[in-house]
């Protein structure tokens, strides 16, 4: 029997605000570090707690998600700064309810119910063709935004063919 598998990677796409924290944090430790030089040691002491800030807060501002289909199970992983991965979910996909294309008609219901809990592993690219994966855990119901490719999309239809829709 063969298995099904495919794997794919998306890098999420920087905003301005993304950016803008970046240089507001460098501008911020140059700062601190020329006041701690010029001004009075003190300034130094911000330094140091900017500086480790900068080094907890600046690799989320990189991110890439990759999904990895096996057999009916999604796994989705975040990586930061291409350094650091962290599982964020997993799921069943054989408790998945519906996925569509998010400006799809199919998607009508699901995109006005105010009582799902929005998971968004997507490059955040409003021009690229993002999916809403409808799929309820234990005690919630997620809305899983995707990216997928046509390959991972494939594997997926095969897997739950009336659940998958490509309109």
């Amino acid at each position: 029997m063969t298995d099904m598998y495919s794997e794919l990677l998306v890098k999420k796409e920087q905003t301005v605000k993304d950016q803008a924290i970046k240089i507001l944090m460098i501008f911020l430790l140059v700062f601190t570090a020329i006041a701690g030089l010029i001004l009075t040691p003190l300034a130094w002491v911000l330094t140091i707690g900017l500086g480790i800030a900068a080094y907890f807060l600046l690799p989320l501002l990189d991110l890439e998600y990759e999904y990895v289909f096996v057999n009916g199970e999604l796994d989705i992983d975040r990586i930061a700064s291409k350094a650091k991965r962290k599982r964020m979910k997993s799921f069943d996909l054989a408790k998945m309810e519906i996925m569509a294309p998010v400006n799809s008609h199919r998607m009508d219901y699901q995109n006005h119910n105010t009582n799902m809990k929005v998971l968004d592993f997507s490059s955040g690219n409003s021009q690229h063709k993002i999916f809403a994966m409808i799929i309820p855990d234990d005690t919630t119901v997620y809305r899983v935004l995707l990216e997928p490719d046509k390959e991972l999309l494939d594997n997926i239809a095969r897997s739950c063919p009336r659940k998958v829709f490509l309109d």
